[in-house]
């Protein structure tokens, strides 16, 4: 069989040798989860990087590092603060999962972390590709991987066409991982078919002049690089929420609501949240029934998640000092913008937060915030 055969077996058995020496070479050695990878560190990395990309992950892992250096400490911290270090980081759950696993892991591994794939799926936003992931990089376990990185390389090299999420093609990518992953230098290999994805094999503008595998890739022979894999089917129209948002103030304080743990911003603080300004008026007579001092309606700002646009015009309300009905301490916070407290707190509302401390000298507020 010639050495450019596209017979999916023996590309299984060639890809993991071309893809370390190209490794060994090129590839990132330095990340900070990358020293001294024990099952924590790597754990915390993995959840960090799940739908973020590297260059963010490392702005907060080192800091979220600090704050809990072993699973005792995170399983020990209060959910607030957990969700404080993650601010800005987005898709909330993961930190919330994180916490709720560090607690489990406390409590039925006696302080230990998982040593099993079994065992470590079986904890809070852990899949069977993160778990792979943890005992490949900190163990040097013969664990397959299917990240989207990885599920891009794969497809591309073995030419599975369609999206990659279909039921289908995630069993037909499971068994090319399951044959690509070597025997040896595991840690590596999983480290550099991860590091392939996220810079020469690119979801758009791929690199293949540079690529390790080009004699192999059956996309790059038969020219569908940029049709494999194919994009997630989208929804005819993309859903569009509004809201008003009530920015209470009380001197240097602000109202913030904390939100249910399920749905958007689950479990982090934000403006309380009605429908529409005739809405507002009534939660604001409810609760404020001596009056309000000013009341402005800010430009709308804009945030789109995964699956929506969310549409949010704050309304900014004074409210004379010692109004307000008596709230649940555990639901309602008066927040103080010149002596912030440690909470878990969305980006746009962060934002809000930094221009209402900034509104008394004349700062522009933000319009448009959409990433």
């Amino acid at each position: 069989m010639s050495a450019t055969s596209h017979d999916p077996a023996a590309i299984a058995r060639r890809l993991a040798p071309q893809l370390l020496a190209w490794w060994d070479e090129h590839g990132r050695k330095h990340l900070p989860w990358q020293q001294n990878p024990t099952r924590y560190r790597v754990w915390v990395s993995e959840i960090m990087l799940q739908q973020t990309q590297v260059a963010t992950a490392e702005r907060y892992y080192a800091r979220f590092m600090q704050r809990f250096p072993d699973v005792a400490t995170l399983a020990a911290a209060r959910e607030d603060d957990v969700l404080h270090h993650w601010s800005g980081l987005g898709y909330y759950s993961r930190a919330r999962n994180l916490h709720k696993a560090a607690q489990l892991a406390v409590h039925e591994f006696a302080g230990e972390l998982p040593a099993t794939l079994d065992e470590w799926m079986a904890l809070p936003g852990i899949g069977r590709s993160t778990a792979g992931a943890i005992l490949a990089l900190a163990r040097d376990e013969r664990h397959p991987i299917l990240d989207g990185n990885v599920k891009r390389v794969l497809a591309r090299v073995f030419a599975v066409e369609g999206w990659s999420g279909s039921t289908q093609n995630l069993k037909t990518l499971w068994q090319h991982s399951e044959a690509c992953t070597p025997h040896s230098r595991v840690a590596n290999y999983t480290q550099a078919i991860m590091d392939l994805g996220a810079t020469l094999c690119s979801r758009s503008r791929p690199a293949c002049a540079l690529c390790p595998l080009q004699q192999d890739c059956r996309a790059f022979a038969e020219n569908k690089v940029s049709t494999i894999p194919a994009p997630k089917p989208k929804q005819a129209t993309r859903p569009q929420r509004s809201a008003v948002l009530l920015m209470a103030l009380r001197g240097s304080e602000v109202l913030l609501e904390k939100r249910p743990p399920s749905g958007i911003w689950g479990g982090l603080w934000s403006f309380p949240e009605v429908e529409d300004l005739a809405a507002a008026d009534v939660w604001l007579q409810a609760r404020f029934p001596g009056g309000m001092a000013k009341r402005r309606v800010w430009d709308t700002v804009s945030h789109s998640f995964s699956h929506f646009d969310f549409e949010m015009t704050p309304v900014e309300v004074a409210v004379r000092a010692g109004e307000g009905r008596v709230m649940e301490a555990d639901r309602w916070l008066w927040y103080n913008t010149c002596k912030p407290d440690s909470v878990g707190l969305p980006a746009p509302v962060a934002k809000l937060l930094e221009a209402l401390a900034h509104s008394a000298s004349g700062a522009t507020q933000p319009t448009q915030d959409k990433k």
